[in-house]
């Protein structure tokens, strides 16, 4: 690229004084970077061209431009930066500073890896630097687009570093900011490098349709602008291009359906182009008349926009009978957004207010600053990844006040999004009117109505428990751990023993000793352990289940002939050799359980807990054996005992939660205990500890239910 080509760009739209500016800036920045070359091969100047090309066509300010074109000038080429202030003005020496910075960021190895540390204390820098100067973090993404377009001339595994972060980091960033055209760009170059294989074989693909999709695209266009034209509506129609990045996401779904890549209907896609909202509709109108409507592919952005502005109409027909189109209609306005995001909106001009719509977009950025007095940098970057970069659902205050929230989000959420001090005292919620569990998922449109308590109740450390799915943002998990860290360190320690107490006593858990358990979990003592529990930063069943990783030894497996109708279980038997093992029945063991064999006149050897009855009180200590879980993946009986009020559908509810988890209900048990309280066991078929702690931690939290234990641990 040559600077007239720049200039030819920013003389589209800049005035007089902004041309001038851009050219001056060309003329310094060639200065600067005489005789440097990139690792590619190229002239250095070439990088900070493409970079202001970029901004160009995002039709940026003349300083905005101009610090594209002299952004890495202090640090490679050792130039301070009063010389550029004096040169061009303090805009654009404070926006080349705040690039320099964020380039100064990342921490990589020789070989490209980038500590997570690293990673979230730059995302925190980054999203810090937009909230003060988004200008800032546009030129940011122009430079990471050029970058991964030249990407070829680094090391592998420093190739595949850069792509990992631009996908996670870049692209999210750029699709927040409704600048499509930066993010398909990212997404495909990143794909590109890290699934290479895949990335060719979805392109040749492609490019193999190409001709049948140009000539099928060419004829539908000129039969719909016929169609237009009837109903007296203006518009530009033309072939909508799906990105490999995209296209391979959606192979990726259909392969999961037993579908193929000829059952993909949107890579034959329309874009019609009108001149107003009216005109949207009306054209919709029309299409529908012509061609039959799929009615579950309709999406009105235009009324329900999307969180980065974002507005269209979305329809599939079926074209001509056979062929499924997709088809999207929006204004020129609606479009230039689309391609352009914030940066259709921005305004430099001293003293000029900027659009509503500009300040709904950029909403998000203002929740950054409290984010960053309150998060560390770990959970900075999962908030943001979680609460920021993932889709939305719009939701309504009883006011009718809108909301949004990132998809999958609970009335906890919404609470916690409303104000902290309302999701400490939250009792309950209702959903257009109607009581729901916190474990309901808020659907776009739900009017939203938190109940809460007078006084403060605070949060409940239930609330933590990722299997129950009371809370799914970031923001408000911060907010309940903040709310238990402030409580008195001797009672976080007691409420984290009476935690640990019931959870080992309903799992019926053969334990080590405490101190085994903290050093375990990287705790510094076993008080510091306590505490972490009583403080919500670790759940009782994040502690089974990392117990029953780190306790299930490695090591092979003798397959045994069980009595019953049992799956074949892994069981190591040590220093005996190869004998026949089945599960005991009085215990009923499970990987992750301490267990010993007891050997049996005939039967081989029977598994125990250690801490079963039976063991204890063996007299024959000899007929004692060590045994060991193997690494074979089966499944194991266990019998949960439930006690619950009883009422109509209760064993249906909780039979239906079995089923949810995928795990086998293989017999269910009921006696009547009088006073209404019913005695029900269910016999199912797990293939771990963990998996059944998160099992008897969804029964417990049904409606009615009183306790969940495993059988003989009551």
């Amino acid at each position: 690229m040559d600077a007239n080509s720049l200039i030819a760009k920013a003389s589209e739209y800049l005035p007089d004084e902004g041309v001038a500016l851009t050219k001056a800036a060309c003329e310094f920045a060639a200065r600067a970077h005489q005789g440097q070359m990139r690792k590619s091969g190229e002239p250095y100047l070439e990088h900070p061209l493409h970079v202001a090309m970029t901004l160009a066509e995002l039709r940026l300010d003349a300083d905005t431009i101009a610090a594209g074109l002299l952004h890495d000038v202090p640090e490679d080429c050792g130039i301070a930066l009063n010389k550029i202030e004096a040169d061009f003005g303090p805009q654009v020496a404070k926006l080349v500073d705040g690039v320099t910075k964020l380039n100064k960021l990342t921490s990589r190895s020789e070989e490209g890896d980038v500590k997570s540390e690293f990673q979230a204390e730059n995302l925190r820098k980054m999203l810090l630097a937009t909230a003060e100067d988004l200008r800032v973090v546009l030129i940011k993404l122009a430079d990471r687009l050029h970058n991964m377009r030249t990407l070829g001339a680094l090391p592998v595994k420093k190739r595949r570093a850069i792509a990992q972060e631009t996908l996670e980091i870049y692209a999210p960033l750029a699709h927040r900011l409704g600048i499509g055209r930066v993010k398909w760009q990212l997404e495909d170059l990143a794909f590109r490098y890290l699934e290479p294989r895949q990335y060719h074989q979805v392109a040749h693909l492609v490019a193999g349709k190409r001709a049948e999709r140009e000539s099928f695209i060419t004829e539908v266009s000129q039969m719909l602008c016929h169609e237009l034209d009837k109903v007296d509506i203006t518009a530009k129609v033309f072939g909508r291009p799906k990105h490999v990045y995209s296209i391979c996401q959606k192979v990726d779904k259909y392969a999961a359906q037993g579908k193929d890549f000829s059952d993909i209907h949107d890579l034959f896609a329309l874009r019609v182009l009108v001149n107003s909202v009216t005109d949207c509709y009306k054209a919709l109108g029309a299409i529908h008349n012509f061609w039959h409507p799929m009615p579950e592919e309709f999406n009105d952005f235009i009324a329900n926009p999307k969180d980065n502005g974002y507005q269209s109409l979305h329809t599939t027909v079926m074209c001509q009978g056979k062929t499924p189109l997709e088809i999207q209609i929006r204004t020129l306005d609606m479009h230039r957004i689309a391609e352009y995001g914030v940066a259709a909106h921005w305004r430099y001009k001293e003293g000029e207010k900027q659009d509503a719509d500009f300040a709904s977009m950029v909403a998000w950025l203002h929740q950054l600053g409290d984010w960053n007095e309150e998060l560390d940098s770990e959970e900075f970057l999962e908030s943001v990844k979680t609460d920021v970069f993932s889709d939305r659902v719009f939701v309504y205050t009883p006011n009718g006040e809108i909301k949004d929230l990132p998809k999958g989000a609970t009335s906890l959420d919404f609470a916690f999004r409303i104000h902290t001090d309302l999701g400490y005292r939250c009792i309950g919620a209702k959903v257009n009117g109607r009581l729901k569990p916190f474990s309901y998922a808020l659907k776009n449109g739900d009017v939203v109505e938190i109940i809460a308590s007078k006084g403060g109740k605070g949060p409940s450390l239930d609330w933590l428990n990722l299997e129950l799915g009371y809370v799914k943002t970031s923001h408000a998990r911060g907010k309940i751990r903040q709310w238990f860290k402030k409580q008195e360190r001797s009672q976080c320690s007691e409420t984290g023993k009476q935690l640990w107490d019931k959870e080992s006593k309903k799992l019926g858990l053969s334990l080590p000793s405490v101190d085994k358990v903290a050093r375990l979990l990287d705790y510094h003592s076993p008080d510091d352990f306590f505490v972490a529990l009583g403080s919500g930063s670790i759940s009782p069943s994040q502690v089974a289940i990392k117990l029953g990783e780190d306790l299930e030894p490695a090591g092979g497996a003798v397959e045994i002939l069980p009595p019953r109708k049992l799956s074949p279980i892994g069981v190591k038997v040590l220093g005996v050799g190869d004998l026949l093992t089945r599960l005991a029945d009085c215990c009923h063991p499970l990987p992750g359980d301490e267990i010993i064999g007891y050997i049996t006149q005939g039967r081989g050897v029977t598994v125990h807990r250690r801490d079963c009855p039976n063991i204890i009180n063996e007299e024959e200590r000899e007929r004692l054996v060590n045994v060991e879980w193997g690494n074979v993946e089966q499944v194991y009986p266990v019998t949960i005992q439930v006690n619950a009020w009883d009422r109509v559908g209760l064993v249906r509810d909780i039979s239906a939660i079995i089923a949810e988890e995928g795990v086998n209900l293989s017999e269910v048990n009921m006696s009547n205990q009088g006073d209404n309280i019913a005695l029900l066991y269910f016999t199912v078929e797990v293939r771990d500890v963990a998996q059944l702690s998160k099992i008897m931690s969804r029964i417990y939290s049904e409606w009615n239910v009183i306790s969940v234990v495993r059988k003989g641990e009551a």
